[in-house]
């Protein structure tokens, strides 16, 4: 008599084992499907038992193995849904704390901000002391309309621009992003970050992590680095 994990023959026909019952329910099978699978497997165990050789009887190991193998899937499904319960409980959470920061004055990792009124400002935070660092202004368009040539000191300091091309001429309010390129006193290049600063207007929750809205730029809440309550407020 075969045992559950080959193939049965029970009245001339041919019935798929266990083994191929949880291989499918591991190939993306749903809830449903796997419960009517489990259903067909407890019929076909009962089927093979009720027509054994009793000279030959089933080894009962086999068909025990098969059976917790398939309890083990239907056991991780089930620890699934219990996953993306509390994934959805914290995402929910993290959406209401989110909500917290409009209003609040932050300061985040980033490049682009606004210029509104004649003013837009940046931090940057340098390594060491340069001795010589070129900052590039470009528009949302990528074309570069301000170009500064500086010495910056070690740690964060701020950079505000008052939204005049080299020219002289006022440009148009809008998103602008900055760059730096800079040199410490032995020639080396050296990395530049930047941090954008600004009060939250408010945020964006239509992705996997909440987004705070700063004028017309997009935060990752991740980026935050400090956040004050503006005074007044």
């Amino acid at each position: 008599m075969p045992t559950i994990s080959a193939t049965t023959k029970t009245t001339g026909t041919t019935t798929t084992g266990a083994a191929s019952t949880a291989a499918a329910a591991k190939t993306g099978t749903t809830k449903q499907t796997l419960a009517g699978n489990f259903d067909q497997f407890l019929t076909l165990l009962t089927t093979q038992l009720k027509n054994q050789n009793p000279l030959d009887p089933l080894n009962t190991n086999d068909f025990t193995n098969q059976l917790v193998q398939f309890a083990s899937v239907e056991q991780q499904i089930k620890s699934n849904d219990t996953l993306a319960s509390l994934l959805s409980a914290t995402k929910a959470s993290t959406a209401t704390n989110a909500l917290a920061f409009v209003g609040m004055s932050v300061t985040a990792d980033g490049t682009s901000t606004t210029l509104s009124g004649g003013k837009a400002s940046w931090v940057l935070s340098a390594p060491r002391n340069a001795a010589q660092a070129t900052v590039t202004i470009k528009n949302d368009k990528g074309q570069a309309v301000y170009t500064e040539n500086r010495g910056l000191a070690a740690g964060d300091q701020p950079f505000t621009w008052n939204g005049r091309s080299n020219a002289g001429t006022p440009v148009l309010d809008g998103q602008y992003s900055i760059s730096v390129i800079a040199q410490d006193s032995t020639g080396a290049a050296m990395t530049v970050s930047t941090q954008i600063t600004g009060t939250v207007d408010s945020v964006d929750l239509s992705g996997t992590t909440p987004a705070l809205r700063i004028g017309n730029a997009t935060v990752p809440i991740d980026k935050v680095k400090t956040m004050r309550r503006p005074p007044g407020a």
